[in-house]
């Protein structure tokens, strides 16, 4: 009975490994344009789903105070788009030096320039009782921020720039996260005294449907069968990525935690969150090597020569130079998209957010 009790309690952290595991079994099933078909139900239907849950079970004046909280909003936002991408370079200086792939550590720094999450870390911040409004509040006005802020941060960082589809994105994350929370928000006054009286699993269904983006995510990695990076490089980016994270998070406990702070217990939650979290789910350009992407195989680069004309070159395949066209990628939409070989950026579409 004990186990069960413990297995009821901890379904979320099973169902992560379950997830992952499903994805390593057949991930097929998962993959952009597979029967999912993540590219609609991941980046449209389940983060508008985690918005109007939201919507339905906050309280107007708990929007209303977080919105007003500045000071918190401030902290939030400057960490994670000022703070976090200037230590991580800072950090990469040191390790340009050591054998580890140049692609990863470019990977690496690109991800760090990206803005707060747009879903995990308001599921994150609901599971453990912290600030959801105002976790709700910044994951949507830094991913709108990161639409601009983003690029510049890759440009002042790598050197290179590329252009945005600011259309397509900003009016994805307005259907996907402003119009769901509104409609949740107007449903809610016609129903308060119901879920008042019911109490509906509201984090219990947020949960389910990152399990359902994190499945999604892995089937899309495990899906290309061409990784072919050196084990040394991999698992010291691995062990880097997990020091990094622990790392920040415990600055932003000590520095909200102060007895002059101006935070609150639950402001501490979302802070963790939201400021040590980041998103890759605008569609922004990303840096190559990312895990889902692909090298060359030393027999593959003999066969292969690069060509003006883009189209002569294989999908899913990147070379290890700037080719005129070295893989594809994925845009807002989840639409397929070239990556120029001459531009750092690979298209980068759904992931664990």
């Amino acid at each position: 009975m004990r186990l069960l009790e413990r297995m009821r309690k901890e379904w979320f952290m099973i169902g992560i490994v379950l997830a992952i595991a499903g994805a390593k079994l057949e991930p097929s099933i998962g993959v952009n344009g597979g029967p999912l078909k993540p590219e609609i139900t991941v980046s449209y239907i389940a983060v508008a789903t985690i918005f109007f849950n939201s919507g339905l079970s906050l309280k107007t004046e708990e929007l209303t105070s977080a919105l007003v909280h500045i000071k918190l909003h401030l902290f939030i936002q400057i960490f994670t788009l000022a703070f976090f991408p200037a230590t991580i370079w800072l950090f990469l200086q040191l390790l340009s030096i050591t054998p580890i792939n140049e692609w990863l550590l470019k990977g690496l720094q690109t991800v760090g320039c990206m803005p707060p999450p747009v879903s995990s870390a308001v599921i994150l911040t609901k599971a453990v009782g912290g600030n959801e409004a105002a976790a709700i509040f910044n994951s949507a006005f830094g991913s709108f921020l990161g639409i601009v802020i983003t690029p510049l941060l890759l440009l002042l960082f790598l050197g290179s720039s590329s252009s945005v589809p600011f259309t397509s994105i900003f009016s994805q994350l307005f259907m996907t996260v402003v119009v769901p929370l509104i409609i949740g928000q107007i449903v809610r006054r016609y129903i308060k005294d119901w879920l008042e009286r019911k109490k509906p699993p509201f984090g219990a269904v947020s949960s389910s449907v990152l399990l359902m983006i994190i499945y999604t995510t892995f089937c899309d990695t495990f899906s290309n069968p061409n990784i072919d990076l050196d084990t040394f490089s991999l698992i010291l980016i691995l062990f880097m990525i997990f020091s990094i994270q622990l790392s920040f998070m415990l600055l932003t406990f000590l520095f909200s935690t102060r007895n002059n702070s101006g935070f609150t217990p639950a402001d501490t939650v979302a802070i963790i969150f939201c400021s040590t979290h980041k998103s890759l789910t605008l569609g922004l350009w990303t840096p190559l090597p990312l895990p889902k992407k692909s090298f060359f195989r030393k027999s593959q680069q003999k066969r292969l020569t690069p060509s003006r004309n883009c189209s002569q070159w294989p999908r899913r395949q990147l070379a290890p130079g700037p080719p005129p066209f070295a893989g594809w990628g994925r845009g807002a939409t989840g639409e397929k998209v070239p990556w120029k070989g001459n531009n750092v950026f690979g298209g980068h579409g759904v992931s664990m957010d």
